[in-house]
């Protein structure tokens, strides 16, 4: 009885552990958006994940393209939470084979945000960002 219920069932557990590690652990590919975070919310019925959209400017004028993300981390949410309305640098993975939206609506996790002190209008032209920390003014 033990062998034909018990241990198939222990095994297939076992094999869904595994999966879901591997999934959570592996990531398909990393990179860097950058923008400004214009939506950031806690979603979920019962597994409450950070959800949010970023507005990628590529040129002033033209109509934004929007990168949605996910966050697991609430020390990341808080992070990206300070720095709305400013431009910044999301650093994100990208997992694939999770189901279910208990693990985010995207596939698309945040891990890390970068304030940018600049926001470049064009090759060589940039200007300073008004929300950014000053630079220390040097004394001769």
């Amino acid at each position: 009885m033990f062998k034909r219920v018990v241990l198939p069932l222990v095994v297939l557990v076992a094999l869904l552990v595994l999966y879901f590690w591997a999934a959570l652990s592996w990531s398909y590919a990393s990179g860097e958006r950058a923008g400004w975070v214009q939506k950031l919310s806690k979603k979920g019925w019962i597994c409450k994940t950070w959800e949010g959209e970023l507005a990628l400017v590529s040129l002033p004028g033209t109509m934004p393209e929007k990168f949605d993300f996910t966050i697991f981390d609430e020390a990341a949410a808080e992070r990206v939470t300070k720095a709305m309305g400013k431009r910044v640098s999301l650093h994100y993975e990208q997992k694939v084979g999770l189901p279910g939206s208990c693990f985010g609506d995207t596939r698309y996790y945040v891990t890390g945000v970068t304030v940018s002190d600049e926001i470049p209008l064009t090759t060589g032209v940039v200007v300073p960002n008004p929300q950014a920390p000053a630079p220390a003014a040097s004394t001769p």
